[in-house]
């Protein structure tokens, strides 16, 4: 599938908390930006549903940090 002038663009923020005086990442959130032909945008929607699972890092960290995405469509 060719993607369209500007691809993909992601923004991840985080969210930090205090463990006995430690900083630690709490939540993270991932919002995607893609942009993509509109006849594409099912397939696209129907992958982000379940790319976290093959994520490495996702898996990773999965059972210590909350992590959330949003996609959005262009």
């Amino acid at each position: 599938m060719k993607l369209a002038e500007g691809d993909l663009t992601s923004e991840v923020r985080g969210t930090v908390g205090k463990d006995e005086k430690v900083l630690i990442i709490r939540r993270i959130e991932v919002a995607y930006r893609l942009e993509l032909a509109t006849e594409h945008h099912e397939t696209a929607e129907r992958v982000h549903e379940f790319h976290a699972r093959f994520c490495p890092v996702a898996r990773s960290i999965e059972n210590s940090i909350e992590i959330g995405t949003r996609l959005e469509l262009v």
